[in-house]
């Protein structure tokens, strides 16, 4: 298929998406005679390229099942008009993994916050049971694994699966705290019959959260960033709620982040040094240093250097 068909039969896919959410019914022959094609073009877009969405045929007109009414936006018009012009190309796309995509109440459980996903293998069927608690806002209860050993949560409330940093967590409210449970963690997870009202404040809160600290008071950390890695802060957000308070004049930063946890801001800290250092809260910065300070002792008694071996950078260098 030619890139100009293919953007023509995108483009036509999109056209009938649009009447579709918008709650027309479709008249084939006129939709034919509108995109200058023919008859049975437009019959194989409906019954075989939309075998996925739930279209109703009623007096030889095709119209979306009214629980679906003007539920796509834009954008979802354009990938899902994409993915049916091409999913001869892929027999991966299968009815069942389109229909999901269409279907908004299963998104609306996901919020995926970066690139690389953690492997579900054998978690798939328990990651599927919390999309539907999440969609049906029914309450689970779970035994989650922590350091000091197995924890039963009888009665969460189940609010988003979020993806952070490669990592799946869900984030419900556990009692009147709002938590993340790292999803590897959690066994015998059980759908419960009890329901919850929905929160727009915590669908807020997720929406705007940069990092999966969310039971904790947030604290203001400020950082002064040379003018070295500005352009990294500049270009991106590498700390949790990031902001950049002032450009300095030898073109460094002084850069603010509201966190639940140092360690949302201290990895960070320590990946930049010397290029990054801690101005508020005082005594950070000190704490910190005295960290990195007793590990470079325990280092190099443990392990002493030898003048008359070259060091692990030379030989790197000298590769």
């Amino acid at each position: 298929m030619s890139t100009a068909n293919h953007d023509t039969l995108v483009y036509r896919l999109a056209q009938m998406l649009v009447k579709l959410n918008q709650g027309e019914k479709l008249d084939p022959q006129a939709l034919a005679d509108e995109f200058g094609v023919n008859l049975r073009t437009v019959q194989r877009d409906l019954n075989e390229r939309f075998a996925y969405l739930p279209l109703i045929k009623t007096g030889g007109r095709y119209h979306l099942e009214p629980t679906f009414l003007g539920k796509l936006s834009t954008r979802d018009i354009e990938r899902f008009a994409s993915l049916a012009g091409v999913r001869g190309l892929f027999p991966s796309l299968s009815d069942d993994f389109l229909r999901d995509i269409f279907d908004t109440r299963i998104q609306s459980a996901l919020l995926v916050k970066g690139h690389h996903y953690e492997s579900l293998a054998g978690k798939e069927t328990q990651f599927r049971q919390l999309e539907q608690a999440i969609v049906a806002r029914h309450h689970v209860s779970f035994d989650y694994q922590k350091d000091a050993g197995t924890k039963h949560y009888p009665s969460v409330a189940p609010y988003k699966l979020v993806n952070h940093k490669g990592i799946w967590y869900l984030a419900g409210r556990d009692a009147d705290r709002l938590k993340t449970f790292a999803f590897g963690k959690i066994d015998h997870l059980r759908r419960l019959e009890s329901q919850f009202e929905p929160d727009p404040a915590i669908d807020k809160t997720l929406a705007e959260e940069d990092g999966i600290w969310l039971g904790e008071e947030k604290k203001e950390i400020v950082l002064k960033v040379s003018s070295v890695v500005a352009g990294y802060f500049k270009r991106r957000k590498l700390i949790a709620n990031q902001i950049i308070e002032k450009e300095l004049e030898d073109g460094g930063l002084i850069v603010s982040a509201k966190v639940g946890h140092p360690n949302q801001v201290l990895p960070i800290v320590r990946y930049w040094i010397p290029h990054i250092r801690i101005i508020s809260p005082e005594g950070l910065q000190g704490e910190m240093e005295a960290e990195l300070s007793g590990y470079l002792a325990g280092a190099s008694t443990k392990y002493p250097a030898d003048a008359a071996q070259p060091s692990a950078i030379q030989k790197l260098g000298a590769k």
